[in-house]
């Protein structure tokens, strides 16, 4: 009898991995970088992800942050990480569920020329301004609005892709000042960012978060996020995880940390690239 049950938990167990091997699911990344950044971070992540579920994961990528959305909107990724405002986009469109972020908040900020006379945000009146894309968070849209509603600053804003474009904008002067955020500028070249001042930020907020379609079951989600709060314990991934801004992975909540986001009035602001 033993040996017959030894044998059904060998099989069981076998059927279970193969099983959780044949899951397979398509993974989608905000384009605030360049595809190839992309594709080299988050896919040495999700191979290891891979082996800490049993899960197989392919990513797909959008060339730009208004076609990102728009595959949100369709509800074309299983597993998304995207912006803050994204979050409430993907819940009010598909109910996407944040499921984890990094314990670190979000600072948008506004970059000058490190070399830049400009002092104060009144010198930027009557100027075009560079930002990633009209809905990127931090970088673009609550920038946009603070810089309306509460610096009363005049501007013309430009779209250049990507984050990493804003900055190098700004750096070889075709645009004064250039939204980004505090995750981003920090991943840049040493010689990007010695050329870099920041002249305004935002209020932190929760960073982006890591959101799966309700398609997914509960216990796949609970898998993931296990595994990547496992990950975040162990110090030997702590440079994989830092490579796709969640270095200290923590629980995420939609209600507590995103739903918020709703009230800081950002619906006029949201635009179509130009």
């Amino acid at each position: 009898m033993k040996f017959f049950f030894v044998i059904y938990t060998l099989v069981a167990l076998s059927f279970t991995s193969a099983f959780a091997s044949s899951q397979k699911y398509i993974v989608s990344v905000v384009p605030q970088l360049q595809t190839t950044d992309i594709q080299k971070t988050w896919g040495s992540f999700l191979r290891e992800l891979s082996k800490q579920t049993g899960f197989e994961f392919e990513i797909k990528h959008y060339a730009t942050i208004p076609l990102f959305e728009k595959g949100l909107e369709n509800g074309e990724p299983d597993i998304a990480f995207m912006n803050p405002y994204h979050a409430v986009m993907a819940y009010e469109w598909n109910k996407y569920e944040p499921i984890i972020h990094d314990k670190e908040s979000l600072v948008g900020i506004l970059v000058v020329k490190e070399n830049s006379s400009i002092k104060e945000l009144s010198e930027l009146n009557n100027t075009t301004l560079a930002f990633p894309a009209p809905n990127a968070f931090a970088a673009s849209l609550y920038m946009r609005a603070l810089l309306e509603q509460e610096e009363h600053v005049t501007f013309t804003p430009i779209y250049v892709k990507t984050h990493s474009n804003v900055y190098r904008n700004v750096l070889f002067g075709k645009y004064p000042a250039g939204g980004g955020v505090n995750n981003t500028l920090m991943r840049e070249a040493p010689s990007v960012t010695a050329q870099l001042r920041t002249l305004y930020t935002t209020a932190p907020t929760a960073p982006h978060p890591l959101c799966i379609h309700p398609r997914v079951s509960d216990k796949t989600k609970l898998i993931i996020k296990n595994a990547i709060l496992k990950m975040g314990e162990d110090s030997k991934f702590k440079d994989l995880l830092n490579d796709i801004q969640i270095p200290n992975p923590v629980h995420a909540d939609y209600n507590s940390e995103y739903l918020k986001l709703q009230k800081l009035n950002l619906k006029n602001y949201i635009a179509t690239e130009n």
